[in-house]
């Protein structure tokens, strides 16, 4: 398939193989063009995006946090990482009357607004009045993940209220029953029992039980108490893997049509960058199989079939107010504006298909592996904007749209997310470009 590159100035640059030099060239490209930017508030924490006001951007994802601190830690920023959870767990601490009151039982968690809140005030940490699809259990795994991840690496060193805090996420988890529980999961909409939502828990309950299995002190945890907590933990991974195996390929096998759901790209994060996943396995090979023939476009991804956020004319289609608003308790008036092959597709996907490629490269030293990384970074950096719009030149979109026949980036333009991948996406080619010869 021929690749659409947006922007002139990258083209000449792709119009040969990559070399460690040449690739290094579009490094200092995008970085003097203000590509790799993230400014982050005074608590460490970023917003979503550098979008206009109306989309709601500007506020904190939990998830698009964690997903910008793996990217730090991976690339060896370390303290901007462990910013990014510091500012995550001040958060998680306004709401840790919800997670104990979900724990015992005297708050209704079937109500959205009653859970431990996933968007908010960046700069206030609080919460947002309006209603919001706050059910998302990938979200609080993320989290858990990432902040368990670097305290076993040694670069963060929580106080004794912080850890007892990150340990409340297994009586959580088990309390939400999030192996069975309805959530809307990484795109916020229809709630279902999604694989890639119990895949991201699961890794979190993981990384945690490592936790507390590998370290000799652990502030406030006692033998006793941490004893217990690792056997819970241990029952909701195993309950967790078993529902997880009864869904994969699928993303939800639930009987109702409108939860109902074979491919949707977020399973692509059980393999990169969580590793849930073998990268070589049959499980991730038949989700980059799945994504590769039903949802890949001739610019971006799309998240799944049907998908009617920043379909076709979207802006003419709905107003500001509407564009970005809570859909979850009800798409079938947005999915209503889709026509079939005009989802929007996304950036942030290629760019995670290259880093697996290059992950299953580094195993296997397959050519094939080698070509399709390659192809997925392409791809990858064709979806930079064009350096003739302004502003947002040189930007990574969160997805392009039909726009009158014609594709172009939407108004969440750069979506800090899509930067993260990219960066990620280079340095793995980076090192595939300066890994020895398997016949040297």
């Amino acid at each position: 398939m021929t690749i659409h590159i947006h922007n002139s100035a990258l083209a000449s640059r792709l119009d040969s193989p990559l070399t460690p030099e040449s690739l290094a060239g579009i490094e200092i490209l995008l970085e003097g063009k203000g590509t790799f930017e993230f400014h982050s508030l005074p608590n460490g924490l970023f917003p979503a995006a550098v979008a206009d006001e109306y989309t709601g951007y500007g506020n904190v994802w939990v998830r698009d946090n964690v997903q910008l601190g793996h990217q730090f830690l991976a690339l060896g920023e370390t303290d901007r990482a462990v910013g990014v959870i510091q500012g995550l767990t001040a958060f998680f601490h306004t709401q840790r009357s919800k997670i104990d009151r979900i724990i015992d039982g005297s708050l209704d968690s079937s109500d959205p607004m009653n859970r431990p809140h996933i968007r908010f005030n960046g700069r206030t940490l609080s919460e947002l009045d309006e209603k919001w699809s706050h059910a998302q259990n990938d979200a609080l795994g993320y989290y858990l993940w990432l902040a368990s991840r670097l305290v076993l690496d040694g670069l963060w060193h929580p106080g004794a209220a912080d850890l007892q805090l990150l340990t409340r996420f297994v009586p959580l988890f088990h309390a939400l029953r999030f192996w069975e529980d309805k959530d809307s999961g990484h795109w916020e909409e229809q709630r279902k029992v999604a694989a890639s939502s119990i895949g991201t828990a699961l890794t979190g309950l993981r990384t945690l039980r490592d936790l507390l299995a590998v370290r000799s002190e652990l502030h406030g945890l006692d033998g006793e108490v941490r004893g217990q907590l690792t056997h819970e933990a241990e029952q909701l991974i195993e309950t967790g893997h078993r529902a997880l195996d009864s869904i994969l390929p699928w993303e939800c096998r639930a009987e109702s049509p409108a939860e109902q759901r074979r491919y949707d790209a977020a399973l692509l994060f059980l393999i990169y960058p969580l590793r849930l996943l073998d990268v070589t396995g049959n499980a991730a090979g038949q989700i980059v199989r799945d994504v590769h023939e039903h949802l890949e476009g001739s610019i971006g991804v799309r998240r799944y079939l049907g998908d009617s956020y920043w379909c076709a004319d979207y802006k003419e289609k709905l107003s500001e107010e509407t564009r970005t608003a809570d859909f979850s308790d009800d798409l079938s008036s947005r999915d209503a504006l889709l026509r079939p092959g005009e989802e929007a597709q996304w950036c942030i996907f290629d760019p995670i298909l290259s880093v697996i490629y290059g992950l299953r490269y580094s195993e296997t030293r397959s050519d094939e592996d080698r070509h399709q990384q390659e192809h997925y970074l392409r791809r990858s950096l064709a979806q930079i904007t064009s350096e003739t719009g302004e502003e947002r030149a040189f930007r990574c979109p969160e997805s392009y749209y039909l726009e009158r026949g014609r594709y172009v980036p939407n108004d969440v333009t750069p979506l800090l997310w899509t930067q993260a991948n990219l960066r990620l996406a280079l340095r793995q080619m980076m090192t595939t470009l300066t890994a020895p010869s398997v016949h040297s």
